[in-house]
């Protein structure tokens, strides 16, 4: 007996010098990051987004700023409550959890069956290591993008944006939900507003971090798809050829539904934004006037106010990240002829896009090429494959 005890205390001895060895996991963002889209079931982020943004709506009813109007000095009646605002409503509601079930739906495929049944085939190395590799590669990305997000789209735009001009007034902006207490103090008081836009713009930055996240992690599974073919692209294995196309046509197809749904998070920021500037009463009088200008000339359809406007500046980063993302896709994994019919009609939906969003309040009847191009969102969100699922012959999976 004490022998077996003496063997025991010593293989737990040599077992605790080995964990001892083993140099300590600093804490990886970019790790953790990818975790949230990787582990557990896909719809885990669009849950919790989503859970975020009804709590918001359900406080703002209880503080009484969910259905607020105010009279701006020009006589113009505006809608301003939470629940009006469609870039909060639409986009934490709507378009980012379709955004962020997209991105986890393409990461687990890709590091879990993808991956391992190309890379396992081409004699490369098929297991997760490799693919954590290539994400503690992106780290410096992630860090980047999160101070960005946090202490730039974050903390100084809700000092400059709120805090500021609750506190001292001035500034210039467009008198929106965050700043009732200015115009309205029997509504909602100033320390009541700050706090409630505190916890606003925090839950804001954290969900646009795991929004460019989720473009990293694009590029990521994009490149590393290409290197993949790269690698063996002397290879004459029919069937790992057929495999490689196969991959990158699914591949790009979520990439497409992310860049569709990118650039309507940033069509409906600066909807939003050049509504608080226009003579509509809401955004949904708003956009039907504009429709029926085209028809009938209104007197008060140029009646806009010069406000400072930061939301055209953050929506116009959402939508140019998005499309870099998209174009990276398509020069790497656009060769061969099965791609290039789909890539085109996918780049023609996003350029339909990218036009509507760009000239947003730019002419009379805008909202008639907005409404285009939310038509043509939708098909290629139902059908990213544009009609071209029979080229992947025998291969029926749904992507």
């Amino acid at each position: 007996m004490a022998r077996i005890a003496a063997a025991t205390k010593s293989r737990v001895e040599l077992a605790a010098d080995t964990d001892a060895a083993k140099p300590r996991q600093r804490f990886g963002l970019a790790r953790r990051s990818e975790a949230l889209f990787s582990q557990g079931s896909p719809l885990n982020l669009p849950a919790s987004v989503f859970a975020g943004i009804a709590a918001l709506g359900f406080l703002s009813y209880i503080v009484g700023i969910h259905n607020v109007k105010y009279i701006r000095a020009d006589g113009i009646v505006k809608q301003v409550g939470f629940l009006w605002a469609a870039n909060w409503i639409f986009v934490f509601m709507v378009f980012l959890p379709l955004f962020l079930a997209a991105v986890s739906e393409l990461v687990i495929a890709w590091k879990h069956e993808e991956r391992p049944k190309l890379a396992g085939s081409g004699g490369q190395d098929d297991g997760c290591h490799a693919w954590e590799h290539i994400i503690d590669s992106s780290s410096y990305s992630f860090w980047a993008v999160f101070v960005i997000c946090v202490v730039f789209a974050g903390l100084a735009q809700w000092i400059g944006v709120c805090l500021v001009p609750l506190i001292k007034g001035g500034g210039n902006y467009a008198i929106d939900w965050g700043k009732l207490a200015i115009v309205h103090p029997e509504v909602i008081s100033v320390p009541v507003e700050i706090a409630f836009t505190g916890l606003a713009y925090l839950y804001m930055c954290l969900c646009f971090y795991l929004f460019f996240a989720g473009l990293i992690l694009l590029y990521a599974a994009v490149d590393d798809l290409w290197r993949i073919g790269e690698a063996s692209k002397n290879r004459q294995d029919v069937g790992f050829q057929r495999d490689l196309r196969e991959a990158r046509l699914r591949v790009m197809r979520w990439v497409f539904r992310c860049t569709v749904l990118g650039i309507l998070i940033a069509t409906v920021m600066k909807l939003q934004s050049s509504y608080l500037a226009s003579s509509g009463t809401n955004i949904v009088t708003w956009l039907v006037s504009d429709l029926s200008s085209v028809l009938y000339q209104h007197a008060d359809m140029d009646n806009r106010f010069s406000y400072r406007l930061p939301t055209h500046y953050s929506s116009l980063l959402v939508a140019i990240s998005t499309c870099v993302v998209f174009l990276y896709g398509a020069v790497r994994l656009g060769a061969g002829s099965q791609l290039r019919v789909p890539l085109w009609k996918m780049s023609a939906i996003v350029a339909v896009l990218v036009a509507s969003y760009l000239l947003i309040d730019a002419f009379p009847g805008f909202s008639i090429l907005l409404a285009v191009g939310v038509l043509l969102a939708m098909y290629g969100l139902i059908d990213p494959g544009l009609g071209r699922a029979s080229e992947l012959g025998n291969d029926q999976r749904v992507s």
